[in-house]
């Protein structure tokens, strides 16, 4: 068991003008699923990645993150599970506009601390795995709205994180550029990489191999697809 939720709740202000995200939502999450967050704006999926990504604390609940209660972490111990343990694919990209694709890719790696002679493979090989070996020199700018989503697919990836966190990574592209990134979160999932997405979208939902459906802060659905997207999109395409 990679995550384990119990009971979490999250509440922003205090008194009266507290208000309530997440209502006691209870879960896991095994290692090498592909689990849809999926809601609508305000539901709480957003809040709930946060904290499960060591972004924010919980108000309550538990929350085990491979049997270890993250409560008892410090703050300078979450930093250190987001870099090391954790890798983000946001839909604005966050990619430096005047850095190439390569220097882009490498910043895990220098923020843990590694030098620059060390790098080198790890991040070819991230780069390649999303299908950017030739556009590797590109600066960030020269580069269409899907490659720079597959440019942070790469930055998630290069420091084998134990799960990466998608965060509508869609939602600035158009349909066949998303098409190309949902691709690519699959088969990072089929080779057993952990995967979790929120989105409002039903199509973007149906990629990964279980719905987990909130609503005002509460679990309405937690169902698994019975085929996945990307599978019938290759039967169509033979």
């Amino acid at each position: 068991m990679l995550i384990e939720v119990k009971n979490l709740t999250k509440s922003f202000g205090t008194g009266e003008v507290e208000t309530k995200v997440l209502h006691g939502v209870s879960f896991a999450i095994d290692k090498g699923e592909f689990l849809s967050f999926m809601g609508p704006s305000g539901s709480g999926k957003s809040t709930l990645m946060h904290i499960l990504g060591f972004l924010d604390r919980p108000s309550g609940g538990t929350y085990l993150f491979n049997g270890k209660d993250v409560k008892n972490f410090s703050d300078d111990a979450l930093a250190l599970m987001r870099n090391a343990k954790v890798g983000f694919v946001f839909q604005a990209f966050y990619l430096l506009p005047r850095t190439t694709v390569f220097e882009n890719v490498r910043l895990p790696l220098l923020y843990a601390g590694q030098s620059l002679q060390n790098t080198d493979d790890q991040v070819a090989q991230a780069i390649k795995a999303v299908g950017l070996a030739h556009r590797a020199q590109y600066y960030s700018n020269q580069l269409s709205g899907g490659e720079k989503q597959r440019v942070a697919i790469a930055r998630a990836l290069v420091r084998d994180p134990d799960i990466i966190f998608a965060d509508e990574p869609t939602g600035n592209l158009d349909s066949k550029s998303g098409i190309g990134i949902m691709r690519i979160l699959q088969n990072l999932n089929n080779e057993g990489k952990t995967i979790v997405l929120v989105t409002h979208e039903t199509y973007t939902s149906e990629h990964g191999k279980r719905i987990m459906k909130l609503y005002d802060g509460h679990i309405t659905e937690d169902i698994p697809v019975k085929k996945r997207r990307f599978a019938q999109e290759e039967t169509t395409l033979k």
